[in-house]
């Protein structure tokens, strides 16, 4: 899987804020076609993204396109003239407000058609599906087996927000008048299962307090924590701490590495299944969670500073 700890967003019809983005240390930057863009700018907004594509450096980063959702008069015309001109610079293209499999499969028979006329391998160009709806979340399940090309579930909270009537106008914290625990949790749960039994990745949606970047790595933290990949960024300022929250602390990628070496022993040398490492039991199940620890660790780059010593 891709990392995807730190997935920028990048108004599509500014070149500014398009040239800015090649040298941010994030792993995804989504150029967008979407909300960020005016209803007048769109038309000139497909090719300022095009340009961008094809003139930019992008390298070490994944490049998404978000199009229009497909309630608009753009969206098709969106998908058609960005990849038959820059198809080849592109990893997945994200659809907004999904709110039935039949939207994603759509999506993935029009890449297949464009992809066979301009000679790009079929199937290379992934999907990201955003769920910004009650209507999305109740049919996730279906939607995220919609397509091989799926690569990661989106939560769009401000959108989803609006659509189950939350009174509140902040998106990223907890609503007024919910003290105590988390309003989001179900939904990011249910986004979360959904994701993972089809080997999805899951990623939160923005903090729009840009300047708040407490606040931003507080909030990150819980998605972190219920095991979510990555989550968006709006701003520089908040880069480098999704790229923390969501990356494994030193210590805890040292020791799953650790487990994963000492399984491998033990039960391949030794033929044991449950073993001590140091005070602590391992097994099949430990196994499996510190797989989980190491995956996020290599893909954010760290390298063990310990090693496992055969007894």
């Amino acid at each position: 899987m891709r990392a995807r700890r730190s997935c920028l967003a990048v108004p599509g019809s500014n070149s500014r804020f398009l040239e800015k983005a090649q040298s941010l240390p994030v792993d995804e930057v989504f150029l967008d076609l979407e909300d960020s863009v005016a209803p007048i700018a769109k038309e000139d907004a497909r090719r300022t993204v095009v340009a961008a594509l094809k003139e930019g450096d992008w390298s070490g980063k994944t490049v998404v396109v978000r199009v229009n959702d497909l309630s608009t008069a753009w969206t098709y015309r969106d998908v058609i003239e960005v990849v038959e001109a820059a198809g080849d610079r592109l990893d997945c293209l994200m659809l907004p407000k999904v709110e039935e499999a039949a939207q994603v499969r759509w999506l993935d028979l029009l890449l297949s058609q464009i992809e066979r006329t301009v000679g790009l391998p079929v199937g290379r160009i992934g999907i990201e599906a955003q769920i910004e709806s009650a209507r999305g979340l109740v049919a996730v399940d279906e939607i995220a087996g919609a397509s091989a090309r799926l690569e990661t579930l989106v939560f769009g909270p401000a959108d989803f927000m609006a659509s189950i009537g939350m009174r509140t106008l902040v998106v990223g914290e907890q609503p007024p008048g919910y003290p105590e625990g988390d309003a989001y949790h179900y939904i990011l749960m249910r986004i979360l299962m959904a994701a993972r039994a089809r080997d999805l990745q899951a990623i939160d949606g923005p903090y729009l307090q840009i300047k708040d970047v407490e606040g931003f790595r507080r909030a990150a933290g819980r998605a972190a924590a219920l095991g979510f990949d990555g989550k968006w960024v709006l701003h520089p300022g908040q880069v480098d701490a999704a790229n923390e929250v969501f990356s494994p602390a030193q210590a805890d990628y040292d020791h799953a590495e650790l487990i994963l070496d000492a399984y491998e022993y033990y039960t391949t040398v030794e033929g044991r299944g449950a073993v001590m490492l140091g005070d602590e039991m391992i097994d099949e199940a430990s196994r499996k969670m510190a797989l989980v620890i190491s995956a996020k660790g290599r893909a954010a780059g760290l390298t063990r500073t310990t090693a496992f010593e055969r007894p």
